[in-house]
């Protein structure tokens, strides 16, 4: 199987109890498999109750692009993911790829000129709707997002 346990997840213990954390091979058939564990787990969680569908969309859009720009496809580069959950502040999702990051600020809206017509190109825009806040560390390869 794809999906492997026990990454290295940064979150401070007196803040946030870790819950979940997987470690992803880089292949889109790995995507879903990692999805599933990942919301088994979350529906189990207080802080996600209706909210499993932004949570779910989420993440699978984080994957893909891990998997397609930081990735680029290869199995043997690995994909952290790790969720915390904590009833006042929120779900806190993260997930990291050993690519060579980008600029979130380069990223064209999808919503502006020809970009309606792209193919792809929506998922962090997607992200950015669903989710309360989105940033990204370590120079682009880690995106954290946060629903409430």
């Amino acid at each position: 199987m794809s999906v492997r346990r026990r990454p290295r997840c940064d979150f401070d213990p007196e803040e946030l109890h870790t819950r979940v954390r997987i470690e992803v091979d880089g292949r889109l058939d790995a995507i879903s498999p990692a999805v599933e564990q990942v919301m088994r787990e979350v529906r189990q969680m207080e802080c996600s109750k209706g909210k499993e569908f932004e949570i779910e969309t989420s993440l699978r859009e984080a994957l893909a692009n891990a998997v397609r720009h930081g990735c680029g496809n290869d199995g043997s580069k690995k994909i952290e993911v790790c969720v915390a959950c904590d009833e006042a502040k929120g779900m806190l999702i993260v997930v990291r790829d050993p690519g060579p990051g980008f600029d979130p600020g380069t990223i064209p809206s999808p919503t502006v000129g020809w970009n309606i017509f792209r193919h792809h190109g929506r998922g962090i825009y997607l992200i950015n709707q669903l989710m309360d806040e989105v940033s990204f560390g370590r120079g682009g390869t880690e995106i954290r997002m946060r629903k409430r």
